[in-house]
């Protein structure tokens, strides 16, 4: 080989060395199923050079990525998504471009993006996917819906029976961690679990009701997150957090509010920043939209914030306190911050950091159940004291406080009725001046205008004053004859009753008895409770009101799933 030949070939060599030097690499790929859409995040070495395109019959997603080579395993099924089935690698159209393609089970609009790497290194660059769900037609109703309002046979509620509704949002989610402890446990895991508890406490709060924005592991946008809220029609929208810092030294929990100004501290820069982080995964401007007269729409939204921003600082400060009595503190006061998740106009919003994952201490207290449970009584009471103060109009605590009008219907009894409206039986007797616990059907009872009360004791202690009765009394009058060799107090053992019970009921004047002689017996019948599945009921919901599992009411009811239809009898089982 000539010197010039041998020169040539090490040019050529450098320069497919360089090329392949120089390409971008696919690592891996994650799928993350939502309610709303499915979304892939492609992790890559460098920023993606691509494009696609769809065909159909069948449904699929071509992606074309330049100058790329693959480092994962292929192809890779998806579950439990309305939209993807699979991903797989196909020939590419040319040389140094990796194709994938996604089989879809329905027609879709993709919206791809790109990401950059995190700054705490923990992402790489990214080329994210986003393909939305079709959504369920609209049924109409095949005959007009009445106005008039449906009559209740069993109240007679003037001031509304309406439930509070609480929005309780778990921070981050799916592809987005949060922050991120020093042994890799990830926040959106933390603020799920919390957020569940919350909602468990308030599911089982007579006149509350507690919705999620997302109920699993999967991204949420920011802005979605306070349009959840709004569409359940929600009271007040409470962000649970794990806070987390450049240092681990940090540690205690806060409470956030709206500042529209800017952070007053450098942990809230910090904040925002993070949180600018997670906006970037779904885009788009925390206030948008037009509007004919700019100063009108910019007047409505001032008031509106101004109400929005006060109340929600009022049940931050009563959850700050709260949270004081369970675990160290950050801030002793609310703290402001310009955070998109509470930027809800209309709707008071707080945002609660439970703790410092970042901190290796409360990163391990943040994942012991124990702490979990006292971090959920405390957002709960704080919560409760609020509504217990401040009922929105129409609701059943609103209604508590003027008084509520009860008619006793066939299978009640006064122990039943103090629990439906969380009062004692001594109570309602004093209200309606009874003088036994005996009451008939179609009395008309007033109830005392009590609130739930704010226990300060522990979750369980809590959950058994708070827990329904699951067996009805029902009071009945028998006769017995008397039989040869009785008396008063074998009969009295016969139907568990009192010997004085049965003096008092015959007027008898001394205990001597005669055979033949009739006695009426007041007994006590004790009977399961049949519960009537209302809208929006679920059998997680239903088992938290009556303070048994999900698996005793499956076995009591010999479900075969979980599907619930409005109108279902379902018997509540004892334990």
């Amino acid at each position: 080989m000539s010197l010039r030949t041998f020169f040539h070939a090490v040019i050529i060599s450098a320069g497919v060395f360089s090329s392949l030097a120089m390409a971008n690499e696919l690592r891996g790929i994650r799928a993350w199923p939502a309610p709303d859409e499915t979304r892939v995040v492609l992790d890559m070495q460098e920023k993606a050079e691509y494009s696609y395109f769809t065909l159909t019959k069948p449904d699929r997603l071509v992606l074309d990525l330049k100058d790329t080579t693959l480092k994962t395993k292929l192809p890779m099924a998806v579950k439990d998504s309305a939209v993807l089935k699979t991903i797989r690698s196909s020939g590419a159209p040319e040389k140094g471009t990796y194709r994938l393609v996604f089989e879809i089970k329905t027609g879709t609009t993709p919206k791809l993006f790109t990401l950059s790497p995190t700054p705490d290194g923990h992402y790489s660059h990214r080329l994210v996917l986003d393909l939305p769900h079709k959504t369920a037609p609209v049924k109409q109703a095949s005959k007009p819906v009445s106005s008039k309002p449906v009559a209740n046979d069993k109240a007679i509620l003037p001031y509304g029976n309406d439930d509070i509704i609480v929005a309780i949002d778990p921070g981050h989610g799916g592809e987005d961690p949060g922050s991120i402890g020093p042994s890799r446990k990830y926040e959106k895991n933390v603020t799920l679990t919390i957020a569940k508890k919350v909602m468990a406490r308030i599911n089982a709060t007579p006149g509350m009701k507690a919705v999620l924005t997302r109920q699993g592991d999967y991204f949420v946008n920011l802005n979605k997150r306070s349009e959840i809220a709004r569409k359940n029609k929600a009271h007040l929208l409470v962000s649970i957090h794990a806070d987390g810092f450049t240092s681990p030294k940090p540690r205690g929990a806060s409470v956030w509010v709206l500042n529209t100004r800017r952070a007053n501290t450098e942990i809230g820069r910090w904040l925002e920043q993070h949180e600018k982080q997670s906006e970037l995964l779904g885009g788009g401007d925390v206030l948008s939209g037009d509007n004919e007269d700019q100063y009108l729409s910019m007047a409505v939204l001032d008031l509106q914030f101004s109400h929005s921003q006060k109340e929600g600082y009022d049940v931050a400060s009563r959850v700050l306190k709260e949270l004081k009595g369970v675990t160290t503190l950050h801030k002793s006061k609310p703290a402001h911050a310009s955070l998109a998740v509470l930027k809800s106009p209309d709707i008071p919003s707080l945002l609660v950091e439970t703790g410092f994952i970042t901190n290796p201490t409360e990163e391990r207290l943040l994942n012991a159940t124990s702490h979990q449970n006292k971090l959920a009584d405390a957002v709960y009471r704080g919560i409760l004291s609020y509504f217990n103060e401040k009922p929105p109009e129409g609701t059943l605590f609103a209604s508590r406080q003027h008084g509520i009008k009860h008619k006793v219907a066939s299978g009640q009894s006064l122990s039943v009725i103090a629990n439906k409206y969380g009062t004692s039986v001594s109570a309602l007797k004093q209200a309606n001046n009874l003088k036994s616990n005996t009451v008939r059907i179609g009395q008309v009872l007033m109830i005392p205008g009590k609130t739930p009360a704010v226990s300060h004791t522990s979750s369980t202690a809590q959950k058994s004053s708070s827990t329904p009765s699951r067996t009805v009394v029902v009071k009945k009058t028998v006769t017995h004859t008397v039989k040869r060799g009785e008396f008063l107090g074998k009969i009295a053992n016969q139907y568990g009753v009192s010997v004085s019970s049965i003096r008092s009921a015959n007027r008898l004047r001394s205990d001597e008895l005669a055979v033949g002689q009739k006695l009426k017996i007041d007994v006590s019948q004790r009977r399961a409770v049949q519960h009537t599945v209302k809208r929006g009921e679920f059998l997680g919901k239903i088992a938290a009101h009556y303070g048994v599992s999900i698996d005793s009411l499956r076995r009591a009811n010999k479900l075969r799933s979980d599907q619930l239809a409005v109108g279902q009898k379902l018997t509540i089982p004892s334990s």
